[in-house]
């Protein structure tokens, strides 16, 4: 499933707790857009790429953000 920082605005405005999980090659991408709606997303960033992954790798990734996502949501 595909999401972007209009999606988590969304759910933010509708009361439940949001992130936007992006690898960091998007950085970028999702300031402009957060700017764009001036809405500041809780965001992490991935190690880049994504694509290709095995599911071993994808654990590692998920591992990795699992902290970090838990304190954005939290926060």
């Amino acid at each position: 499933m595909s999401c972007s920082v209009h999606d988590v605005s969304d759910l933010e405005r509708r009361g439940t707790p949001a992130v936007f999980v992006l690898s960091e090659h998007f950085a970028s991408a999702a300031s402009t857009q957060s700017e764009a709606l001036g809405f500041d997303a809780a965001t992490v960033f991935t190690r880049h790429p994504i694509q290709d992954r095995t599911d071993d790798e994808m654990v590692a990734i998920a591992d990795e953000a699992f902290d970090e996502l838990v304190a954005a949501l939290s926060g």
